[in-house]
């Protein structure tokens, strides 16, 4: 909400608790034209005007470099983390890790090192954005226990799959896969079962390839529930390549040859596969690792730590958890970058049988990264967030950062107006999953966050910096922020008006205190 005050030159436009510092600040002065002289000559800035932006994008930046000069000594590059080792590439030859492409994920290589680097190596690890099950999988194979959380239903759909290849019934499915895989039950069936579709997923197959996936999950309900479950696993592995569809960023990106007309040039996505070869190859790699690679992966070391998934909302869920009930936290959120993951992930959401509504519900759900999410109301979901929703108020990079926004706003400049809106829930909804993540470690443990910097509008949003300071305020002690060698740029839309920066890519370490 944006107060109004009137002034003999000026209408000053206040934002949220700035009024509260303008009442107090115009009793030391005569009048509102006075205290504005006093702002204008040099003193610290609370308020924009009409005429020129105080909060502008040169304070921003000053701002950004004095707090990087006050964690200076904790900044570090680390030759090991690669791009590689911080995402998924490095999953993409692992047995196991690389049956389903889940793009945002780090590699398994990536919790070893830092598990190993740490001595990491009894009790239990938790995973608040658990996504594909990465840490909660690779620290189990090192003999720790492991929880994680995730709201998306494509999250808990790998997790089972992986854990019941692993149980003491993998002979059975080994049975089952043999089989398809030798005689492709799908081929010669009658009954084609309707694709579950959402509206963004409309036509997103070509006609053949829609009916081969009816015939195969019309084929699949003949099995038990647990065999149907593994090949329906199978089956979202392979959605992408079988469609006329690419996950790009913040969207599904669609092949010209779909009929769509998205964009302004025609897209191609290059070869898309027939589903047979898809679905076979799917199915033979997925029984090749279990079958090959039972001794590394599976479960014959001395003691396989435990894994559960708790399935919803992280800010929901970690309230329920017991305190200084873990002994480590890895995990990467959701960016501050507006991707929307109910949408990169829409052909694995129908096929699951996610409807409109329980879309738009997963959406709302999620951390606040995306430009739809309405603001929520934090306080109201647990009182004792107010330590939290301080220490985000008291974070003087990030109040202006959401002041500059806000003026971008009103200016017209930003690209959507609901970016300001986004990157304030983004940090006040982390600081709260940071005051659970304090809450639920045990004195000592360790805390490894993987995270991108972000830029809108110019400003420079140092994820990295403004989360480990609100972190220190919440009983962290900032261990380490570990900087990929290689930054990433920013966007070609951001390059053309205001240059190309680098942009920092970090593993924070944190360590609780308390």
């Amino acid at each position: 909400m944006v107060d109004i005050y009137p002034c003999a030159r000026y209408t000053i436009h206040m934002y949220g608790d700035t009024k509260t510092a303008y009442d107090r600040l115009i009793q030391e002065h005569e009048s509102p034209d006075a205290l504005l002289d006093a702002i204008i000559c040099g003193d610290k800035p609370i308020m924009t005007t009409t005429t020129e932006t105080r909060t502008d994008l040169s304070r921003v930046k000053a701002l950004d470099s004095r707090l990087t000069d006050q964690y200076n000594d904790v900044l570090k590059i680390e030759s090991h983390l690669t791009r590689q080792l911080v995402s998924f590439q490095a999953n993409k030859a692992r047995p196991g890790y690389r049956w389903y492409k889940y793009k945002e994920a780090f590699s398994a290589a990536l919790v070893e090192y830092f598990l190993r680097k740490y001595n990491v190596t009894s009790g239990t690890i938790l995973d608040p954005f658990a996504g594909a099950g990465t840490t909660l999988f690779a620290a189990s194979a090192i003999g720790l226990d492991a929880e994680g959380i995730e709201l998306l239903p494509v999250g808990g759909e790998i997790f089972r799959a992986r854990k019941q290849l692993e149980r003491d019934r993998v002979g059975e499915s080994l049975d089952v896969l043999r089989k398809w895989i030798e005689k492709r039950p799908w081929k010669n069936g009658q009954i084609v079962e309707r694709l579950p579709s959402l509206r963004i997923t409309d036509g997103a197959y070509p006609t053949e390839t829609e009916k081969a996936i009816g015939r195969y999950i019309a084929a699949c309900r003949k099995e038990g529930n647990e065999a149907a479950s593994l090949l329906r696993f199978a089956l979202m592995c392979i959605l992408e390549v079988i469609s006329y569809t690419r996950k790009d960023g913040q969207y599904l990106r669609w092949d010209y040859r779909s009929g769509r007309r998205v964009g302004k040039k025609p897209f191609n996505k290059g070869d898309i596969r027939a589903f047979d070869e898809a679905i076979s190859s799917k199915l033979n790699e997925i029984r090749h690792d279990v079958v090959h690679n039972a001794d590394s992966f599976f479960t014959k070391q001395t003691h396989v730590g435990r894994i559960h998934l708790h399935e919803g909302s992280c800010l929901y869920i970690m309230q329920t958890l017991p305190d200084a009930s873990y002994d480590a936290i890895m995990t990467s959120p959701p960016y501050c970058n507006r991707y929307d993951y109910t949408r990169t992930y829409a052909l694995e959401l129908a096929l699951l049988g996610v409807d409109e509504e329980h879309i738009r519900h997963l959406r709302q759900e999620m951390l606040s990264c995306t430009v739809e999410n309405r603001s929520k109301d934090l306080l109201a979901l647990n009182p004792q967030w107010t330590k939290a929703v301080n220490a985000a108020d008291e974070q003087d990079l990030l109040q202006n950062i959401l002041k500059y926004l806000d003026e971008q706003k009103i200016q017209g400049t930003l690209n959507n107006n609901s970016i300001p809106r986004m990157v304030r829930g983004y940090f006040y909804e982390m600081a709260c999953v940071i005051y659970e993540c304090a809450r639920v470690l045990k004195r000592g443990g360790l805390m490894f966050m993987v995270n991108d910097n972000v830029r809108y509008a110019g400003a420079p949003v140092s994820v990295d910096l403004i989360l480990s300071d609100i972190a220190n305020k919440l009983g962290f002690i900032v261990d380490k922020i570990l900087v990929l060698p290689n930054g990433k740029g920013n966007s070609s839309q951001q390059m053309g008006k205001h240059g190309r920066e680098t942009l920092r890519k970090c593993v924070y370490v944190w360590r609780m205190t308390r």
